[in-house]
């Protein structure tokens, strides 16, 4: 946004009172009271500390000070989609809600966030990269969410274990030969999901990265039939078969987790929500822990955000013009999230919290065990890199398409040059379909 644009933003905001700063985007027929009411519905955080705080003491705090009755829902993140779609089949509902990663699929039910976009970067600089190629669409122009924040995605090990072999989880080399020898030798295995699951989607992404294997190109075409892809598969068979027990293949969303704190696998992808919970719980293994950036391989290293939380304004809301303002003001507020989070919700826009680095290094105490995050954003890709996130990607994802790929090599069902062709036969269509309706 250019300075005269806001500037003449801030004016009429001057002349119609700071509640109507985006009164533009108010939709027709609301209701005499709707000014004075907002609600939310946003997925359940797994940190109880942070629900707290937004709940409890942010959202109140705002809801006082602007005299506007903030009604929160907590959902599930299982049931968000569900009840979401419910709401855009009545045409009614919240007015903004919190996914845990954006939505471009839902492009035609959401107001454009440009202005937020803009206005957010006016004041507090700019994003990181994979954030606006998470959240616009080239072909239509339309921005189509609002990321407040990102869950770092980060390789959880054990490093008593680690050291016994004279290395360090840099490389998914260094994952394949230690992993065999800590299975062998110790009888802790590798635990990396091959489950259609979240975990899974995302560490197995970041393995596709390191072998330069994508969904799409640049332009957003399919570029899943690869030589690049069918390297990651076999080099995925060879891990699974030589570092892991057969359970990750049926794995659940906490699973990781449990196994880690319980000591019984040695390696994972995740965020930093196992370490928080070890220190929490004060489990065994929590001295030994340690976190790293995600491993590198022939073609680098990398890969999405374990979670990028998006909020979408709805057309159909009430109350756009506040819905607007309270995201504005929250990320004003958000060094206090940051805190309350343990650090699992990071700054999409880093000049929210100008002493994050200070606050870094305060919190890694002795082990140093969190300066891994001083680099992890230039290690994180947005979904459907080296593209932009698109529908067709949302849906790719939600679909568990390759999740189920890496699984059918795993097991042998089959070679990682069919699995490849049988995923892209898969994908071709979703492309087509969207692109069809003018959204890539």
């Amino acid at each position: 946004m250019s300075n005269g644009t806001r500037r003449r933003l801030l004016q009429s905001a001057a002349a119609l009172g700071a509640s109507q700063l985006f009164a533009p985007f108010v939709a027709v027929g609301q209701t005499a009271n709707s000014a004075n009411a907002l609600r939310v519905m946003r997925w359940k955080n797994f940190v109880p500390e942070y629900e707290a705080w937004f709940n409890d003491v942010f959202v109140k705090d705002w809801g006082r000070r602007n005299d506007i009755d903030v009604q929160v829902t907590n959902v599930g993140f299982g049931d968000l989609e569900k009840f979401a779609a419910a709401e855009i089949a009545a045409g009614q509902g919240h007015d903004l809600t919190l996914f845990l990663s954006p939505k471009p699929s839902l492009e035609d039910h959401v107001i454009d966030h440009r202005t937020l976009n803009e206005e957010c970067e006016f004041r507090f600089g700019k994003p990181y990269g994979f954030v606006p190629k998470s959240t616009f669409n080239p072909r239509t122009g339309v921005h189509h969410g609002f990321i407040e924040s990102f869950v770092p995605t980060l390789t959880v090990y054990r490093k008593d274990i680690w050291d016994t072999l004279g290395t360090s989880p840099k490389t998914w080399d260094d994952i394949r030969q230690a992993g065999r020898a800590a299975k062998l030798l110790h009888d802790v295995p590798v635990g990396i999901s091959f489950a259609s699951e979240h975990n899974a989607e995302h560490s197995q992404r970041a393995l596709m990265a390191a072998f330069g294997a994508a969904i799409q190109d640049a332009d957003g075409r399919p570029a899943l039939a690869s030589k690049n892809t069918v390297e990651a598969l076999a080099f995925a068979r060879a891990l699974f078969e030589e570092t892991m027990h057969a359970d990750v293949l049926t794995w659940t969303p906490p699973s990781n987790n449990l196994e880690m704190l319980a000591g019984t696998v040695g390696l994972t992808i995740d965020t930093m929500s196992i370490i928080r919970a070890a220190e929490a719980q004060s489990v065994a293994v929590e001295p030994d822990l340690a976190l790293g950036l995600l491993p590198e391989g022939p073609k680098g290293g990398g890969g999405p955000a374990y979670g990028t939380n998006t909020w979408v304004i709805w057309k159909f809301a009430n109350n756009k013009s506040a819905a607007m303002k309270f995201l504005l003001d929250y990320m004003a507020a958000f060094r206090g999230g940051l805190l309350e989070s343990g650090f699992q919700n990071m700054p999409a826009y880093p000049g929210t919290v100008p002493d994050l680095d200070a606050l870094i290094d305060t919190s890694a105490g002795k082990r140093g065990r969190y300066n891994v995050l001083h680099d992890v954003p230039n290690t994180l890709t947005n979904l459907g890199y080296p593209g932009y996130s698109n529908a067709a990607t949302d849906e790719v994802l939600s679909r568990n398409i390759l999740t189920k790929m890496f699984a059918s090599v795993a097991t042998g069902r089959l070679m990682p040059q069919e699995a490849t062709e049988k995923a892209q036969a898969a994908i071709i269509p979703i492309f087509e379909k969207w692109q069809d309706a003018g959204k890539i």
